[in-house]
């Protein structure tokens, strides 16, 4: 597969599609649903062979890393990895929306949180493309003591938003787009965690503007991972937590683990700091893969990203 950084190429779910198939769920319910989505996953997973070689690089490599699958995984598995996706684009309205069961939602690390949360102290949450994050928002409105600031490297960010408010026009639920991480940007959000808010942002994606990376072990594999979310905890001083959503139980579960209590970045060990903040990220990660292999969302040449954004500074 050509290396191309995962912005070149553009959103693979569109607002129309996604409100259309939104409401046939509304009237006709979770199976005639179904009927209309799993021959558009069909039509898009054989349209597109980077779609295809990505799915099943990447189930590959966690099976080869984690023995999740148990066999060697084949063209079903990856097509079934895309019905996952779709299936979990719904969930994510259905959340914003307040549709959801939350009965079907278990949480692990869920009181940890809170008392961090009545401490009235901030953070740094670091996310991946995995499972149903929104749920976890949407729990939190429901509860009204957390204040989260969701970071997004997309220019989509805005159109997604008006699709949000129109699902719940009472939600506060906001993605918010950030392509250059300026001074300005850096103080307000510094203001927010020493308020008690926490900013999250999703660590296992180079971000659009050329910015810093490290190369870790990722299923057995070097990859490329932004340093910002470790940059930020240390500036503000703050704890560095992780957030993670996987399919399990008929629902998903919600997984909240602290990362670090603290993120040092010592002064000729600056490097070496963050390569392991980023190295212990891949494998907390990489253990909620191997629980359920099908719910991480990075259909592009992942194992690329850094030779792609190299090509994109020239």
């Amino acid at each position: 597969m050509k290396p191309r950084h995962w912005a070149e190429m553009g959103e693979s779910t569109f607002v129309l599609g996604i409100w259309l198939l939104y409401w046939v769920h509304r009237l006709l319910g979770r199976w005639p649903f179904r009927l209309c989505l799993y021959p558009v996953v069909l039509v898009h997973w054989l349209a597109r062979p980077v779609v295809r070689k990505a799915s099943l690089q990447y189930l590959s490599r966690v099976e080869q890393a984690t023995g999740a699958l148990g066999r060697k995984p084949g063209r079903g598995d990856s097509l079934r990895h895309m019905v996952t996706f779709a299936e979990t684009m719904l969930d994510k309205l259905l959340a914003v929306s307040g549709r959801y069961r939350f009965e079907q939602v278990h949480t692990e690390g869920r009181e940890q949180f809170y008392e961090v949360v009545k401490a009235g102290k901030g953070g740094i949450i670091v996310t991946a493309h995995m499972g149903c994050l929104e749920l976890c928002r949407a729990m939190a409105e429901k509860r009204g003591e957390v204040k989260l600031h969701i970071l997004v490297h997309t220019r989509h960010a805005e159109q997604f938003n008006r699709l949000l408010k129109r699902l719940n026009p009472d939600s506060g639920f906001q993605l918010v787009e950030v392509t250059d991480m300026g001074p300005g940007t850096a103080v307000a959000l510094e203001k927010y965690v020493t308020e008690g808010g926490f900013v999250v942002i999703a660590g296992d994606r180079v971000p659009v503007i050329a910015s810093q990376t490290v190369d870790v072990d990722f299923l057995g594999h070097k990859a490329a991972f932004p340093v910002g979310p470790y940059v930020l905890a240390s500036l503000f001083k703050c704890p560095l937590y992780l957030l993670g959503c996987i399919h399990e139980n008929n629902g998903y579960t919600i997984h909240f683990e602290t990362l670090a209590e603290r993120v040092e970045l010592p002064r000729g060990k600056r490097a070496a700091a963050l390569t392991g903040h980023a190295q212990h990220y891949a494998e907390r990660v990489t253990a909620l893969l191997k629980r359920s292999p099908f719910d991480w969302f990075n259909f592009f040449p992942f194992w690329d990203q850094a030779n792609a954004s190299a090509r994109n500074q020239e």
